[in-house]
């Protein structure tokens, strides 16, 4: 398994990252286990979570995911080896279960929230503490018309990164990461590091795949420069890309029939776009969820990618993808694709 730095911080993560926010809904902590433990075997020592898992987000298995990692790694006593990264919600009157609904990223919301996970995980600290989306609007979770609202930020972006900032002094979160986060916020929260000697942003998990790429634009550039590589969340679209919902497919217990609200992936450019790269998948005799998965693991501005499954045939899968390396051939054919097909999912 590929070794990467999580920014500047000296740990090493593997490239693929297990995504766990099926824990503890659709898989069972005994499937858990199990999927934890054949990740580990074949290399990958970076797990994600957060404080809202399981997924999607209600008060019955809030905070689920976390603790079944923590009796995991309790039961296998390996949570040395182990890089943990967890999140912190933000604002949502859909997750205003969670800490009274007071979801803000203040001194005294992010202590809570961290205390709490640190319970859930039974640990002392946590590796990578990332806030799960900014407090202000901004465009994220695939809105692409920015509309600026005046005085409507939240906790400024310094008493945010101070907040953080003084959870590492204590010794209870080691990196700080963003999620769902703008190249503007990026920037500016990397600005306010330098200037203060607060925590610099370590990594930045957004969405990227081959139907999702408006990472590229802006963001990649940040992230190489200033070493917050890409944490890519939804590799495989929601499992658009494996192809097992063309032709009007839907397996029974998969996510999107389970979960059919969340359209994100499943518009008709996406459909078409997807289409697409499974059939040239299969023209040149590729799985096309490995296809999927090998180019965004080829991404200079890649730290990790992270890779959810509810079952170990699809984990054994994906996991395969680590050793795929795409021929020039197929790399031409994705970019032709993309470029008659371009971001058709943000």
């Amino acid at each position: 398994m590929k070794m990467n730095p999580l920014g500047r911080t000296g740990i090493m993560v593997s490239r693929i990252c297990l995504g766990t926010m099926t824990y503890g809904q659709q898989n069972s902590p005994e499937e858990a286990y199990r999927q934890m433990d054949m990740a580990v075997d074949h290399g990958v020592n970076f797990f994600d979570t957060a404080e809202m898992y399981s997924f999607p987000g209600k008060p019955e298995t809030q905070g689920r995911s976390e603790k079944i990692i923590g009796d995991w790694m309790e039961a296998r006593g390996n949570r040395d080896k182990i890089v943990v990264a967890t999140k912190i919600t933000g604002p949502s009157s859909q997750q205003s279960h969670i800490r009274g609904g007071k979801q803000r990223f203040t001194a005294e919301q992010v202590a809570e929230a961290v205390d709490s996970s640190l319970k859930r995980l039974k640990t002392d600290a946590i590796d990578l503490y990332q806030t799960h989306w900014p407090e202000r609007d901004a465009n994220y979770f695939g809105k692409l018309d920015y509309i600026h609202i005046e005085d409507d930020d939240g906790t400024p972006l310094e008493e945010q990164l101070d907040a953080l900032g003084e959870q590492v002094k204590a010794g209870k979160i080691r990196a700080v990461g963003v999620s769902n986060e703008t190249p503007w916020g990026l920037m500016k929260l990397q600005e306010i590091a330098k200037r203060t000697g607060l925590p610099r942003i370590s990594s930045i998990q957004n969405p990227y795949s081959l139907i999702c790429r408006q990472f590229e634009v802006g963001l990649a550039e940040a992230a190489i420069r200033e070493d917050a590589g890409l944490l890519a969340y939804s590799p495989l679209a929601f499992g658009a890309l494996t192809g097992k919902y063309l032709d009007g497919k839907l397996p029974e217990n998969s996510r999107h029939k389970l979960f059919p609200e969340f359209m994100r992936y499943f518009k008709p450019g996406g459909v078409r776009a997807t289409e697409a790269y499974v059939a040239m998948a299969r023209d040149h005799g590729l799985d096309a969820a490995q296809m999927a998965l090998a180019y965004v693991h080829s991404r200079r501005f890649l730290t990790a990618t992270i890779i959810g499954a509810t079952t170990e045939e699809q984990l054994q899968t994906n996991l395969d993808s680590e050793d795929m390396v795409l021929g020039d051939e197929v790399l031409a054919g994705i970019e032709a694709i993309h470029a008659e097909n371009s971001n058709p999912a943000p």
